[in-house]
């Protein structure tokens, strides 16, 4: 078709595409907006929801309580590990202070040494008890943090058992609300896509067809980019379902479009030649003409070997001849392109 155009007109219909193009621009931009903020029109589900706060919140309580009681006692076993550790030092420092102390008096078998031995070995004594003593603390800390431990798992348990449920509850009612925004969704872009299909089969040619192609192609994106990726899955049965049903729809379509095509094309190829070409606009016919095909049905004709002047396969005439110079022209054409005599119109 772009070459039966003005030069001017080819390009106000190029600026009038970009029209088109930045109208469905901001058009998707709103209708993006609108989309994403249509869950806050829910309010998001929350676990304390969905639990029975009469039992679970002294649980969680109880739990907290449990899990500084553990925290204590790890820090009270640290400091008794510390202490044992400091008195087992001093212990084996005492005991190898005597044992070389023992070994040198031993050597000089001095008998005035006696009290120092029996001092020394008192001292030794108490630095034991001190270390058993640490030890005992150490294994007290010990049992003290298992003890808090096993108390802190215990009622952890408990309350994982009853968030449990209420995740479970939760999960269900998020598949709700997921629906529910679907549902929204649909509600906003399904009417989008059937007024996008009313201004397709009627308005598409219009005076305001850059707008009309704007709109078509906003619904178009609404639809399948904003809508289709929130379809709800359910195991995958939704999705292929729906992806049949459009299927069956669109191919129904289609055969029906196509059936209707045909069903056209031959009550033309019945009229006479003069109301066909008649009914052909001037630069459809011209648009097909150079493509090569017959501009009444359409199909392929060999339009340069200067002899063909009727379609081969409908009979429509694609050349006469001019009354004033009887040059051999386009039939479908307003103006002799050898003299620039007025053609006979059909």
């Amino acid at each position: 078709m772009g070459k039966a155009l003005r030069l001017s007109e080819k390009w106000f219909r190029r600026g009038l595409w970009l029209v088109a193009l930045v109208f469905a621009g901001f058009l998707i931009g709103l209708g993006g907006t609108i989309v994403g903020d249509l869950p806050q029109v829910e309010t998001a589900p929350q676990l304390d929801d969905y639990l029975d706060m009469a039992q679970v919140a002294p649980l969680r309580a109880q739990a907290r309580s449990a899990r500084e009681a553990q925290e204590a006692a790890r820090n009270a076993l640290e400091q008794a590990e510390l202490q044992a550790g400091k008195a087992r030092s001093s212990t084996q420092t005492e005991r190898e202070s005597l044992n070389a102390w023992l070994a040198t008096r031993s050597a000089t078998q001095r008998s005035e040494q006696d009290p120092e031995v029996i001092a020394r070995a008192r001292a030794l004594d108490a630095l034991q008890q001190q270390e058993l003593k640490a030890r005992q603390a150490v294994q007290a800390q010990q049992q003290a943090l298992l003890d808090a431990r096993q108390q802190a798992q215990g009622q952890q348990q408990r309350l994982a058992e009853l968030e449990r449920g209420g995740r479970e509850r939760m999960a269900g009612a998020e598949r709700a609300q997921e629906l529910r925004v679907f549902l929204y969704r649909l509600a906003l872009t399904l009417p989008l896509l059937a007024v996008a299909g009313w201004l397709f089969a009627k308005k598409r040619k219009s005076t305001w067809w850059p707008f009309v192609w704007g709109f078509i192609w906003f619904a178009l994106f609404a639809f399948f980019v904003e809508l289709v990726p929130y379809l709800p899955s359910y195991g995958g049965y939704v999705r292929y379902a729906v992806g049949i049903i459009v299927t069956v729809l669109v191919g129904r379509f289609a055969i029906q479009a196509l059936n209707r095509y045909l069903e056209r094309q031959k009550q033309a190829e019945a009229r006479p030649d003069s109301e066909r070409r008649r009914g052909l606009g001037y630069d459809v016919a011209l648009s097909r003409l150079a493509k090569g095909v017959c501009p009444g049905c359409e199909r392929a004709v060999d339009l340069k070997d200067g002899t063909t002047d009727f379609c081969p396969h409908c009979g429509i005439g694609l050349f006469a001849r001019c009354a004033h110079c009887s040059t051999r022209r386009s039939a479908f054409v307003h103006f002799c392109p050898s003299c620039g005599t007025a053609t006979e119109r059909p």
